[in-house]
């Protein structure tokens, strides 16, 4: 997912629990520990800055998913430290060719407006989002599925791999091996919908999801405005305890200032805050146990458009990362609250991380820059674009990437601050060239979560404008590493999988499909006076379902 993304890990772990029992909630409003003592009530108030959407057919980057994962629940979930737990799944089979998953549903949910959640309700759901008028740009997540591709090309509007023995088993056929799809199952693309829903393009239901979470819409999103959740009390799991979520939608210009200034004032009850207040909110805010610092799955690149415009040649890419002094950034602009990053996995994926393996990021090198540079067409005076997103406190770093390209290469670095809605769509478009900041992290605990999405020549994904609607945004392609990937898939073991994954890392370095800069430490202000069971989730997002009055 793009942006925020992600939250503590145990590294490596990929656990799947199956008991129904986890299935399952108090009906009494209680904490989900069989004790039902949390203290229900209470609106938890927070600012953000314009999603690109709330409906899961297209719900993509931190803000949308903050709303969409508390307004619907699907088969399966993470928990906070990256273990994939059930929801609505009661249980998972799984052919010996790993093409064939068979899962049960819990029966008797309910979607707000009363219908049922069921097989066809996944159908439905999953069909929507693939259907070539919705123009979904994480349809890409459902690539393995049989028929999956005709319902891209508008040949059919349901795929043939989706089927409903009966009204609580939902039969998926992979068109190919993949032994991890119930871990990709926990993204919210993959959720249910009632059949009010219509099509991926439906307004009304755009801004006014009708879920089957553990919180519902209050009136509809208010754009540029706010949007506001209230709780389901008629959830088919363990409700959750607040009454109201209040969500202000921030200037993009300054979302991160307004963010810190409302937790300061005590406007909101958990906030990001620029770079430049880390240190002094950090020696404020952490005695009084207000303070959150977790090194998370999250990585930060420059993104670079491979297809076209100055970094098209590798070596052009290879001098970029060789000008940048990322340990004078890190210790200059974050003060130390930030690690160089070296590949293109996070450090969290133990058993395939592979220290220093892009050798152009682990020091500053300006001669081999300027030799690569020439190499690699990039002449003195070339104007790069690097375009980023406003309003999230990426000023600061960008200005230092920006003089020290100049003052390396001897190019002209053309910075250009966006919204996020339209740096990601300044991404998408017909002719994009130059870099971007980019950051991802995982929206389910396995490095094929970073290594398709990013890099596999099916993620590109264009529509018939040439659009790119994937999230392979570099428009990287090569054949070698879409083979390892899906070698990868199909392999049932854990440890071949992930010699593969390291594969297929090392051949996208080697091609620097992206530039990595640091790996990633989310800090939050939270309000823990007020509130019991305040942490980051899984998307470094609070943990709304859970929190509770003390």
């Amino acid at each position: 997912m793009r942006g925020a993304k992600s939250a503590k890990w145990v590294a490596g772990a990929i656990v799947i629990g199956l008991a129904a029992t986890a299935c399952g909630g108090g009906d009494d409003g209680g904490s989900g520990d069989g004790k039902g003592s949390a203290k229900a009530g209470g609106t938890f108030r927070m600012g953000i800055t314009e999603p690109v959407a709330i409906d899961p057919y297209n719900a993509q980057e931190s803000e949308g998913i903050l709303v969409t994962d508390n307004l619907f629940t699907g088969l399966y979930e993470p928990t906070p430290d990256g273990k994939v737990v059930p929801a609505l799944a009661t249980s998972k089979t799984v052919s010996s060719d790993g093409k064939t998953w068979t899962f049960k549903i819990k029966p008797g949910t309910k979607f707000t407006n009363g219908e049922p959640v069921n097989a066809a309700a996944f159908i439905r759901g999953w069909n929507r989002v693939a259907q070539k008028k919705a123009a979904s740009d994480v349809a890409y997540h459902m690539a393995g599925i049989a028929g999956f591709d005709d319902v891209q090309a508008g040949k059919s509007d349901s795929m043939s791999g989706l089927s409903a023995p009966d009204e609580n088993t939902l039969q998926v056929k992979l068109s190919a091996p993949d032994f991890e799809f119930d871990i990709k199952t926990t993204h919210t693309v993959f959720s249910p919908v009632p059949k009010v829903a219509g099509d991926g393009k439906n307004k009304t239901y755009n801004a006014t999801p009708i879920g089957n979470g553990p919180f519902k819409m209050q009136g509809s999103w208010q754009h540029n405005k706010s949007i506001t959740l209230v709780r389901n009390d008629d959830y088919g799991l363990t409700k959750a305890h607040l009454d109201k979520v209040q969500i202000d939608i921030l200037n993009s210009n300054n979302g991160v200032t307004l963010e810190y200034q409302g937790f300061e004032s005590g406007q909101y009850d958990w906030a990001r805050m620029p770079t430049p207040q880390q240190p002094t909110a950090k020696a404020k805010y952490e005695p009084q146990d207000e303070w959150i610092q977790e090194d998370t799955n999250g990585m930060n690149y420059l993104l670079p458009i491979t297809d076209n415009g100055p970094m098209k040649n590798v070596k052009a890419r290879e001098a970029v990362s060789y000008a940048i002094d990322r340990d004078l950034i890190i210790k200059g602009v974050f003060q130390g609250l930030m690690t160089k990053s070296t590949t293109i996995l996070p450090p969290v994926f133990k058993d395939v991380y592979t220290k220093d393996l892009c050798a152009s990021c682990v020091k500053q090198d300006k001669a081999k820059a300027k030799q690569l540079a020439a190499e690699g067409g990039l002449k003195p005076g070339t104007t790069i674009q690097l375009a980023y997103n406003t309003g999230a406190g990426h000023e600061e770093w960008i200005q230092a990437v920006q003089k020290q390209l100049e003052d390396v290469l001897g190019v002209k670095v053309k910075a250009e601050g966006k919204p996020f809605a339209e740096l990601l769509a300044d991404q998408q478009k017909q002719g994009a060239s130059g870099l971007y900041r980019f950051a991802w992290g995982a929206d389910y605990p396995t490095p094929d979560n970073y290594l398709f999405p990013l890099l596999d020549t099916a993620s590109i994904n264009k529509d018939d404008s040439g659009k790119v609607t994937g999230d392979n945004r570099s428009r990287y392609s090569n054949p070698a590493f879409d083979a390892l990937v899906a070698k990868a898939r199909a392999t049932k073991d854990q440890p071949g999988r992930n010699a593969l994954y390291k594969q297929a890392e090392k051949v996208a370095m080697d091609d620097m499909a992206l530039i990595p800069l640091w790996n990633r430490t989310q800090l939050r202000l939270a309000n823990t006076k007020k509130y019991d069971n305040l942490e980051m989730d899984f998307h470094e997002d609070p943990t709304l379902a859970e929190v509770s009055l003390k």
